[in-house]
């Protein structure tokens, strides 16, 4: 199983966490794919608490979170 958690506006419509199968996915893009997320929209993609790239792959057991752009001032 592989853990995805989503953080701020990420979370609109997808909840805080989900779970995938490790058969579903082989890499973060695929991720990005299957909950119908543009690559701009996410800033910093981590498997496993370590800066990743969609085209990284992931394995069972992984913990992947996606975090926005954030803006404020």
């Amino acid at each position: 199983m592989i853990e995805v958690r989503f953080f701020a506006t990420l979370r609109e419509g997808r909840g805080k966490v989900a779970q995938l199968s490790a058969e579903e996915v082989s890499c973060g893009g695929d991720i990005l794919r299957r909950f119908s997320i543009q690559q701009e929209e996410v800033a910093i993609l981590l498997i496993n608490g370590f800066h990743s790239k969609p085209e990284d792959p992931i394995k069972d057991g992984d913990i992947v979170a996606l975090f926005p752009p954030v803006g404020g001032g």
